[in-house]
């Protein structure tokens, strides 16, 4: 092994001959260089904007979230919140009530997602200032109840939050048994003032209202009945361990899912086009390689007669296969080299100084995965090997009696 690597050194690095096979070796190092260096910034982009949807969602999406398996809401009572407050790393429990409703503000109207929580919905949520756009973070004030609006329920029904004596009147219709030809009797109407404006995606700002449990128990008439519950942890780490506890106190009737399951069809839908965006470049980087399968056939063509000697020295057809398999492997290796630590200094610029933006807010988040990294090496490796095989095979075919 030693020989073979000391011989394909000196093929590759020949000081004292620059010919074409060299030019060939040169282009195919910068394609591998190329194509490493934009795998593993594409992968990183993609783990960078898991994160940011992740964080995103996270606004107004709990750690473990508790539904129903059958039916839109079930029956809750103290004795199962003191069961659940009570397992080991249950820090918040925060009871809601979320169904749809028909919102009037002055003469203009629309639908909306109603979500009733409980008081403790702020250590619930992770809301940060910068997405509070105008108003106070709060659903509740000395037993008065307000509502969170998203922006854009704000923009189209045209809510001015410091207007006291212009309220949001709600709609919901009133569950009963004979159908009544009264509207007045067939519908529930409640009125609530707005506390604030937030921004938080574009599903939440456009349909969503927070407002305090007790508002909407009285909007819907759920009395006792709740159509989640949701659980922060008192470390992220302790969210796996939660969830068991909590299926195995609640049993079968509950679905009981953690922040990444509550997201799974985006998620998964993200690592799809992740998955496909990296098999076309390992594709590409393919394409790059035909570049070393000439190079390494040129290569034998030119080195016929070195190889003749080498047999005549007792070497063996596999320490020439060797030799050029090196080859392959010295390009491939110089090539992944710069490219990894190009694409990771890139990653790195990124990340401190934000050149690229994602909007005037936020820059494009980019993340490094170390197992993506040994991903796009392990490929690398491959594709050099099924490049180099060929040549290196033809090589070691050659006639000794045909050179000498």
């Amino acid at each position: 092994m030693n020989t073979a690597f000391f011989i394909a050194k000196r093929y590759l690095f020949s000081k004292k001959k620059k010919n074409f096979i060299n030019i060939i070796s040169t282009i195919s190092v910068g394609g591998v260089a190329v194509g490493t260096m934009a795998l593993v910034i594409v992968m990183a982009v993609f783990n960078g904007l898991q994160d940011f949807t992740m964080n995103l969602y996270a606004s107004h999406n709990p750690e473990i979230r508790i539904v129903a398996k059958e039916g839109k809401s079930f029956e809750v009572n103290d004795s199962l919140l003191s069961k659940i407050r009570q397992i080991e790393g249950v820090k918040i429990l925060t009871e809601v009530i979320e169904d749809n409703a028909f919102v009037n503000y002055g003469e203009n109207q629309m639908a909306v997602n109603v979500k009733g929580v409980s008081d403790n919905f702020v250590e619930q949520y992770q809301i940060g200032e910068g997405q509070l756009m105008s108003g106070k973070l709060l659903v509740k004030k000395n037993e008065t109840a307000y509502a969170l609006i998203g922006v854009g329920v704000q923009v189209q029904l045209g809510v001015v939050v410091q207007d006291d004596m212009k309220p949001l009147m709600f709609l919901y219709p009133r569950k009963q048994k004979k159908i009544s030809l009264d509207m007045n009797s067939a519908i529930i109407r409640k009125a609530i003032l707005p506390s604030g404006v937030l921004n938080i995606d574009q599903y939440f700002n456009n349909s969503n209202v927070l407002v305090p449990i007790e508002f909407a128990e009285e909007l819907m008439l759920y009395g006792s009945r709740r159509t989640s519950l949701e659980v922060k942890t008192n470390n992220l780490a302790l969210v796996g361990k939660v969830q068991q506890a909590l299926e195995i106190l609640l049993g079968s009737q509950f679905s009981i899912k953690n922040r990444e399951e509550q997201q799974e069809s985006i998620l998964r839908a993200t690592r799809i086009e992740r998955l496909f965006v990296f098999i076309t470049f390992a594709l590409i980087l393919g394409i790059a390689s035909i570049n070393i399968f000439f190079s390494l056939a040129m290569l034998a063509i030119e080195k016929q007669k070195d190889i003749a000697i080498l047999f005549s020295m007792g070497a063996s057809r596999q320490l020439v296969k060797k030799i050029f398999l090196m080859e392959g492997s010295l390009i491939a290796f110089i090539g992944t080299f710069i490219g990894l630590v190009g694409g990771l200094a890139l990653c790195f610029v990124q990340q401190e100084f934000e050149i690229i933006p994602l909007s005037q807010m936020q820059a494009y988040p980019v993340k490094v995965v170390w197992t993506d990294l040994i991903y796009v090496v392990l490929t690398i490796t491959v594709i050099t090997f099924m490049a180099s095989y060929a040549p290196a095979r033809t090589a070691a075919k050659i006639n000794m009696s045909e050179q000498l």
